[in-house]
């Protein structure tokens, strides 16, 4: 079973803002990258929700490392799947909960 896949307005801006940081300083090539990595993660969560850590901060919220600087934060809810945000890794501690 997939589960549907929501995302937040705030999971809509910060990956925007993740996407344009790395056309900035990596160009399109890495932004390929990882944009097909964003949509493998998303593929892998669709059919099993559970296979990545919840987070210390909130058990109900899990991340999905992308890459070494950035995170997908995401909640399961009976059977849809809420994109909360893009996190940078290199922020302080998520606190945002």
């Amino acid at each position: 079973m997939s589960f549907e896949l929501i995302f937040t307005p705030e999971a809509e801006e910060t990956f925007d803002a993740v996407i344009t940081q790395l056309q900035q300083r990596w160009g399109e090539k890495f932004v390929d990258k990882f944009e097909k990595r964003v949509s493998d993660c998303l593929d892998t969560i669709a059919n099993t929700p559970f296979i990545y850590p919840v987070t210390e901060e909130n058990q109900g919220i899990r991340k999905c490392i992308l890459h070494k600087t950035c995170s997908m934060l995401y909640k399961v809810d009976e059977h849809k799947i809420i994109i909360i945000c893009f996190w940078d890794n290199r922020q302080e501690p998520l606190g945002i909960f």
